[in-house]
């Protein structure tokens, strides 16, 4: 295990050298599935409102807390305890729980039948305000982020907006508790994500660390103002593996560590349910034939990765 060389990208050129910045981000997708981008620009008040919230509902007792799980759903909304969701073909839990908060639609809007309302807990009276204000902070960054991914695939800068605009995007707030000694797995096991692209601010203790292409694992610190973007297998599929989909993990801490909770904040942005996802043309050659001849929407293919993760 090595630390990573990721060199951060600054969000600060994103208006003062698109192109540059376009290009920069997209080669570290290419060469990694991740990037750091630096300057995100969030307001560090509203991410700390939003996280001061988690920790708050985090900290209810567990009858409490289980009263907003959603069995048979995947997890979609509300709260999922410790213990259930694994990696895919993993034989132990992931040693975490999670609450999701997703997007909230109209009330006539078609769009309904696939994503679920929102549930909010009662017992902080502010968890509805500060983690939606969160979740759409973090959705206008990832659109902006998608700009500059189409830019560097030479795509019209605009080509994801229309894609992901009421994209079945969720919020998940993560909770790691402290890690005995003798736990039997592991806080994350290795995955990959399902969705488009993952933005995952810094979270307060180490772990997260990728698999790299010679099979070394990385560790991944963004510093403070930073946050890391993976690629997701969604996107994968649709470039054709040209951005890749890259396996990482939460490790288990050091033993002076094992007694800290661990709190981190990924957004899954996702594509509209009914997008199909067929391999972009420009993503075919001769030393790159399309993997994927048929195409799916991407509410069929999230509802077989569910199944994959024991959420559904």
């Amino acid at each position: 295990m090595t630390d990573s060389a990721i060199i951060p990208v600054s969000m600060t050129r994103f208006d003062a050298d698109f192109q540059g910045f376009s290009d920069d981000l997209g080669a570290s997708f290419a060469r990694y599935g991740f990037a750091v981008v630096a300057d995100h620009g969030l307001d560090e008040a509203v991410i700390g409102a939003a996280l001061d919230d988690a920790k708050a509902f985090f900290a209810l007792p567990d009858a409490v807390k289980r009263a907003y799980h959603q069995p048979g759903t995947g997890g979609a909304r509300g709260y999922t305890p410790f213990g259930i969701e694994a990696a895919k073909d993993a034989k132990a839990v992931d040693l975490k729980e999670f609450w999701h908060a997703g997007r909230e639609l109209p009330e006539e809007h078609p769009y309904r039948k696939y994503m679920r309302d929102n549930v909010w807990p009662s017992e902080v009276p502010t968890f509805h305000n500060h983690v939606y204000g969160m979740f759409q902070a973090l959705d206008a960054l990832g659109a902006k982020l998608l700009q500059a991914i189409a830019r560097y695939l030479k795509l019209p800068d605009d080509f994801f907006a229309d894609k992901v605009a009421l994209g079945n995007s969720v919020l998940r707030l993560l909770h790691y508790p402290p890690v005995p000694a003798d736990a039997p797995g592991v806080r994350a096991g290795a995955h990959e994500d399902i969705n488009v692209i993952t933005l995952l601010l810094g979270a307060e203790e180490a772990g997260l660390q990728l698999l790299d292409r010679d099979g070394q694992w990385l560790s991944i610190a963004p510093p403070p103002g930073a946050l890391v973007v993976n690629i997701g297998d969604m996107l994968q599929r649709l470039t054709n593996h040209v951005l890749p989909s890259t396996t990482h993990r939460v490790v288990n801490p050091a033993p002076e560590r094992r007694g800290f909770s661990r709190y981190s904040t990924p957004f899954f942005l996702h594509f509209e349910p009914e997008y199909e996802i067929r391999t972009l043309d420009s993503c075919v050659s001769a030393d790159n034939p399309d993997r994927y001849p048929e195409g799916i929407t991407a509410e069929d293919y999230l509802l077989q990765r569910l199944r994959e993760i024991r959420l559904l």
